[in-house]
């Protein structure tokens, strides 16, 4: 399913990288972070080229509701008790001078890409006080936070918290308009890191600093990044015959919704997602149950796109930008950024160019990759437990445990010999067999059902029915046993 970015936008496919090339700084990963890194290095005078496993846009930038804010859910409360007022507020400030860079960006560039300035909101539907003191812990950092209990939502809410000085806009048309000014190559994937050498199969890159930007860092060590993070899917809908929404709101219930608008060539659209669960962790449903809540609200809209998302969520919920590990002095990460990709990919941006041009930066020790804390340690146990879990498996194979059980577009996994495999059934009849371990670090994978892929709920790698890699860690695909 193509998010409705996708439908809007088509940018002309680059040439592969081949041979032998040295360069000042390479960026691995073509999303968002990666592109505006590229950028902001090659501004500050830094000789760079950004390397695309696919295409760039086609992952996570591209799936995402393009929210640039710094109210990032039920934060700001939290956040203070946890890590002290004079952290919080600067991962306030980092996030506020991310929108205001773009902004510029925008104008300066004369880039169009449906920009919209607006209002961000983080609503409850329950909870009156719980906003209340989330609008008095925003305001104490000095953000431009109000509590409210009105708002443009076609239900009542308890309370809000609005959050002036935001912007949305068209991700991908922003992200081509910086490319056209980059050195990049497509369609190829690092196969390793060593030192200062970047393997590709059409050739090697030798770089003085090496960016991974790729959304989950794929080497397991240096970093342990694995062990770090687990990843998150949530859902989309792109939705006409809902009227026009002037703001974005995000509601801190589970059951709960985002939700922006979009204007587009004179044509108004509302952005609803939500439904969300630990990658590996989905039962089915999660379009069906937006569907029928986008009816109850707009009994008349109708579906212009769906589709999903992956979000990589760190231990503290604070990204993690900076020097990848002690022992590569010379490598930068950026990843951790939770659902709130646009903010923290400007953050990532900015913060790794001063880095790597010798600037002091204010955010550098908030969002470095070396913090761990007693918080920390205690969600590293608890990361760490899920893994276990995940790669220990079900006692038995699920409901479908022989093949014969399977109706068309079902999947399950099921006994064969001493083992399991992955069996999908597709709308034809035709069986497709998998190895049902992920390759990673071989934790027992599970069947989406919603989006037809077996995903692993120890680190989030996803594949497709036949086995084919759809989100890392993963590098290698699962093995088909199979196919009819």
């Amino acid at each position: 399913m193509d998010s409705i970015w996708k439908k809007m936008n088509h940018n002309p496919e680059k040439l592969a990288f081949s041979g032998h090339i040295q360069t000042e700084a390479a960026v691995i990963g073509g999303g968002m972070a990666g592109i505006l890194t590229a950028f902001f290095l090659q501004e500050a005078g830094v000789k760079t080229i950004l390397l695309e496993a696919g295409h760039i846009g086609e992952g996570q930038t591209g799936n995402t509701t393009a929210k640039i804010t710094a109210q990032h859910g039920l934060l700001f409360d939290g956040l203070t008790a946890s890590q002290g007022a004079q952290r919080a507020a600067l991962y306030a400030k980092a996030n506020q001078a991310g929108v205001e860079e773009y902004r510029r960006l925008v104008k300066q560039m004369d880039i169009t890409c449906d920009w919209q300035d607006t209002f961000s909101c983080v609503y409850s539907t329950r909870d009156r006080e719980l906003m209340e003191k989330e609008a008095l812990a925003a305001a104490a950092l000095g953000l431009p936070a109000e509590f409210i209990t009105e708002t443009e939502l076609p239900f009542a809410v308890e309370g809000g918290v609005r959050l002036e000085n935001c912007a949305c806009f068209s991700p991908l048309d922003f992200l081509y308009a910086l490319a056209e000014t980059l050195t990049i190559y497509e369609n190829s994937e690092v196969k390793k890191v060593e030192e200062k050498v970047i393997t590709t199969a059409g050739g090697e890159v030798t770089a003085e600093h090496i960016i991974f930007a790729g959304h989950f860092p794929f080497l397991n060590k240096p970093g342990y990044y694995f062990a770090r993070m687990y990843q998150e899917r949530s859902y989309c809908l792109a939705l006409s015959g809902a009227g026009s929404m002037k703001g974005m709101y995000y509601g801190v219930e589970e059951e709960d919704f985002s939700f922006r608008g979009l204007s587009h060539k004179g044509r108004e659209l509302v952005l609803m997602g939500g439904c969300n669960h630990r990658t590996g962790g989905n039962e089915g449903g999660r379009y069906d149950r937006l569907r029928a809540a986008s009816r109850r609200f707009w009994p008349e809209c109708a579906e212009a796109a769906a589709w999903s998302a992956q979000d990589c969520m760190t231990l503290d919920g604070i990204p993690y930008i900076g020097r990848y590990s002690s022992q590569t002095p010379e490598w930068y990460v950026a990843t951790g950024f939770g659902k709130w990709g646009m903010s923290h990919s400007m953050v990532s941006a900015l913060l790794l160019t001063d880095l790597i041009t010798g600037k002091e930066n204010p955010y550098e020790e908030l969002f470095t990759p070396a913090r761990l804390g007693w918080n920390g340690a205690v969600n590293l146990a608890k990361q760490a437990g899920c893994s276990l879990k995940g790669f220990m498996g079900k006692r038995n194979a699920t409901a479908g445990e022989y093949l014969e059980d399977l109706e068309p577009g079902e999947g399950h996994l099921v006994e064969y010999g001493k083992g399991k495999i992955g069996a999908y059934r597709d709308e034809e009849g035709s069986l497709h067999l998998v190895t049902a371990r992920c390759p990673h670090l071989g934790c027992e994978l599970t069947w989406n059902p919603d989006e037809k892929s077996w995903d692993c709920p120890c680190h989030g790698s996803r594949f497709d029915y036949e086995g084919r890699v759809l989100d890392g860690p993963a590098q290698e695909g699962i093995g088909l046993v199979w196919e009819s």
